[in-house]
């Protein structure tokens, strides 16, 4: 089952094909990579006459952009009542994953159904990148701990929070997350919501190494510590290449299945003016009672 993040009206995937990705951002166009474009493109993408900035990879790794038309240092698209910087980066990034909006929707009705019942709700988002996430559960009223190990990126999560209108709400922590999760235990700290975006293969700021297959299982079990008796849920994203929905759904079940509720997993993607689904990683979500 595929999730499609069909919401957008300042993003649009134009086209796809020979391993890249034609894409609108607001009022630019921009040309990515994309590893699951293995089909035939059904034009000539760089060809596009609208394309402002292509990003090529290099047989060296890494990449760089090569501009066409002239773009402003960052510019702001929105989804509903969120807004979100954008700026090219390397590694072929925009600071944003417009698929991860089936996520923030899903999520944040389960936090606003809480609140409506009285409760306060606390989250802690993992990995926590430019705080889509973040950004989308504070908008529907959680008070939120975002944790990433790059101060840059969690800079730029305060950004996007003010340019949704969030004043308040949410502490952000730069931290190697394992660590910043087994501080949180000692502490006695609980947590009604976790959010993880675990990457492939990552290195601490003290220079701690992560490698999904051999960590992301006993993170897993540690961070499930930290959870509240009566915890909402919990959601992994996963951009690893080759790690199936059934996977996280394993996961999810080894480690939360005696808590009560239901797990369940799908792959996430968008929508192309193709007609065909892009597919765009795998999520997991455990969701109490």
């Amino acid at each position: 089952m595929i999730r499609l993040a069909d919401g957008w009206k300042d993003f649009s995937v134009l086209a796809t094909g020979n391993g890249y990705k034609l894409e609108r951002w607001g009022k630019y166009t921009l040309l990515r990579p994309d590893p699951q474009v293995i089909w035939e493109a059904q034009r000539d993408l760089f060809a596009d006459p609208r394309i402002d900035a292509v990003y090529h990879r290099s047989e060296k790794g890494g990449g760089a952009w090569e501009y066409r038309h002239a773009l402003p240092e960052s510019w702001n698209i929105s989804y509903k009542e969120l807004t979100f910087k954008l700026k090219p980066m390397g590694f072929k990034h925009t600071g944003l994953f417009p698929e991860q909006a089936v996520n923030w929707e899903k999520t944040g009705a389960l936090v606003r159904q809480a609140i409506a019942g009285g409760r306060k709700i606390k989250v802690l988002n993992l990995f926590a990148y430019t705080g889509g996430a973040t950004v989308a559960l504070a908008k529907a009223g959680a008070e939120v701990t975002h944790v990433d190990a790059a101060k840059g990126m969690v800079e730029r999560a305060g950004e996007n929070a003010r340019l949704s209108g969030i004043a308040s709400g949410i502490r952000y922590i730069v931290d190697d997350c394992k660590k910043f999760v087994q501080r949180e235990i000692r502490r006695g700290n609980r947590y009604d919501a976790i959010v993880m975006d675990p990457p492939s293969y990552g290195r601490g700021p003290g220079g701690e190494m992560w490698k999904i297959e051999d960590e992301l299982f006993g993170f897993l079990r540690l961070t499930s510590e930290l959870l509240s008796d009566d915890a909402l849920f919990v959601l992994i994203n996963s951009y690893t290449t080759g790690l199936q929905p059934a996977v996280l759904s394993n996961l999810l079940t080894l480690t939360l299945g005696g808590r009560g509720g239901a797990v369940e997993a799908y792959e996430v993607g968008l929508p192309t003016e193709e007609g065909i689904p892009l597919p765009c990683g795998a999520g997991g979500m455990y969701i109490h009672g």
